[in-house]
């Protein structure tokens, strides 16, 4: 029997010296046991070895990130959900019951864009990776990755066996035809927001039935999250996909579609061929409605079983504290960012920015609308979640006074009105409600302009959004497992998602440098610096990051979802 030293050192002979890098740094206390498990996910490193090396080192402070990989939330109300649940085991079969938001676009694995979409992708798709609530990576149809020495190109292994709902067998060949598809600009994806700066058309390659190469245009230290449920685009799909993927909802998923009727709702069965553990049960249903309050009606009344997402704040109080449901509860850096234009109108000058910056309570928001349930948020993405995130870096506290000083300097003290377009979604236009009132304190008089999805959004281009064009707006952001997506795409100078129209050359720099940052410690140097211009600028508010809900009906364990608002009921059931 050897002593555990002698495995350790025998385990990292065979780690890379990136892998290595990582060892030291949660033997020297520099990384707690969490973001040791989280980082080690992100550069290949499989669970077992993390689990060995982190008991044998014995470094890092164990903060309750554990070694759990399942992806469900915790439930309030008596149950958890994930690895390790404590409620009764579902029985086998029978059929659930889902409410979920409305698509905004065509269910195209390329197009879609919104948690409709997302929701719908959860069933008959899968990632090669699942980012799990603890921000760590989950091996599904790649087995395996890992970077060259300076994360300019990935490779990963592909899992073998795995079959689409036609029977046919899914082979890199499909992996990498799903990637450079939607990195090529000619097909219009969603996902060219996240892959623009990372990859381009054709940077995918099958070198064999088992392993696919990704050549990234510039180092990323956090690549295989671009691959990953965290950007929903990406669910594998036949390299030879016709661009109507309604028809079929072709996937490799736990389920394959019996019916999909647009806008009003789909039904899906188990796939018999599936590679893993066959669902548990037969049929999955799922109702499409407009906004949150019709789901919360429906599960009121017995209609569904499950609800993709609910907030305090649009009905779902009486929820929350009603033993006759299970809330799953996931804590998350989901955010709702509202936009100032730079570049014209009163926003121009920053003074102003800041001022409207610190007129907001983001207190009395977390408090009012979320019950508690959120975090503060200090205008910038890097939400406290993030382990990169500098938390010595000043938080921003609502200040009247000085608020009002700077509107003066700025030569607007007498006050202006601008109108603010927000997208009707969640508790966003109860946030707008409550920053309205506080910005008319200090004399900025908002007027409101409240639009559906498909409005708002527009065709999501410069020019023809009000999104993408308005002087002020508000989007919602989703959850992702890293901030390089936020980073950016609303805020380096060539974002697609730019809506404050903001270019920084120091900022885009700074991003560059953070992205290519392959550890903790060397993203921590930048991460800092990136808060504190960005409080300096304020392009952008971001009051809260707040906890994504979800319920399902006492009688029902076993529903799982994400913050990026993907139901997986796979392992759900009922209990009697």
């Amino acid at each position: 029997m050897r002593y555990p030293r002698e495995r350790v050192d025998e385990v990292r002979r065979r780690r890379s010296e990136l892998e290595n890098n990582l060892i030291d740094a949660y033997i020297q206390k520099r990384v707690s046991r969490r973001e040791f498990m989280r980082r080690g996910t992100v550069i290949g490193m499989s669970l077992p070895t993390l689990g060995f090396l982190a008991t044998a080192c014995g470094g890092g402070d164990d903060d309750g990130g554990g070694e759990t990989t399942g992806v469900g939330g915790a439930q309030s109300n008596e149950a958890t959900t994930g690895e390790g649940t404590t409620a009764a085991a579902p029985k086998p079969g029978g059929t659930i019951r889902v409410a979920q938001e409305v698509p905004s676009t065509a269910v195209d694995p390329v197009l879609v864009q919104d948690s409709g979409g997302i929701g719908l992708l959860s069933h008959p798709g899968e990632y090669l990776a699942l980012s799990g609530q603890d921000l760590k990576l989950q091996p599904v149809l790649a087995e395996s990755w890992e970077p060259n020495a300076d994360g300019t190109e990935w490779t990963f292994k592909i899992r073998q066996g795995v079959k689409f709902h036609d029977g046919t067998p899914m082979t890199a060949k499909d992996v990498a035809a799903t990637i450079n598809r939607l990195a090529d600009p000619a097909n219009k994806s969603n996902a060219l927001s996240a892959f623009a700066g990372v990859i381009s058309k054709g940077a995918a390659k099958a070198t064999d039935d088992a392993t696919v190469v990704v050549s990234l245009d510039a180092a990323n230290g956090n690549f295989p999250y671009y691959l990953s449920s965290d950007n929903y685009n990406t669910i594998i799909i036949p390299a030879a996909f016709d661009g109507d993927w309604e028809k079929t909802f072709i996937g490799t998923g736990p389920f394959k579609l019996d019916k999909y009727t647009v806008k009003q709702g789909a039904s899906f069965v188990r796939f018999e061929d599936y590679w893993g553990e066959k669902a548990i049960p037969d049929r999955v249903e799922v109702t499409l409605v407009e906004g949150e309050q019709q789901m919360v009606t429906l599960l009121q009344g017995g209609q569904v079983d499950m609800v993709q997402n609910f907030s305090a704040s649009s009905g779902g109080q009486s929820l929350l504290d009603n033993p006759e449901y299970n809330i799953i509860s996931i804590p998350s850096v989901a955010h709702r960012l509202t936009h100032m234009r730079v570049d014209e109108g009163p926003f121009k000058d920053k003074r102003v920015r800041q001022a409207a910056a610190l007129l907001i309570d983001r207190q009395a928001l977390i408090d009012g609308l979320f019950e508690g349930r959120a975090q503060k948020g200090n205008d910038s993405p890097f939400a406290p979640a993030f382990p990169s995130t500098d938390t010595t870096v000043e938080q921003r506290e609502r200040d009247v006074e000085k608020a009002k000083q700077l509107l003066e300097e700025a030569g607007v003290g007498g006050g202006f009105a601008v109108p603010w377009n927000v997208l009707r979604t969640a508790e966003v236009p109860d946030m707008a409600q409550v920053m309205q009132a506080n910005l008319k304190e200090g004399g900025i008089n908002v007027e409101l302009v409240i639009q559906d999805t498909a409005t708002f959004y527009g065709d999501g281009q410069y020019g023809s959004s009000p999104w993408l064009d308005s002087i002020m707006g508000t989007v919602d952001y989703g959850h992702r497992g890293v901030p390089n997506i936020f980073l950016v795409a609303p805020l380096t100078s060539k974002g697609t998602w730019n809506s404050a129209h903001f270019k920084n050359p120091e900022y885009d720099k700074l991003v560059t440098q953070y992205i290519a940052a392959l550890d903790v410690d060397a993203q921590k140097e930048v991460s800092g610096k990136i808060q504190t211009l960005l409080l300096d600028e304020t392009p952008t508010i971001v009051p809260y990051f707040y906890d994504f809900l979800a319920a399902q009906r006492q009688n029902v364990t076993g529903g799982r979802v994400t913050a990026m608002s993907h139901v997986f009921v796979d392992r759900a059931g009922f209990t009697a």
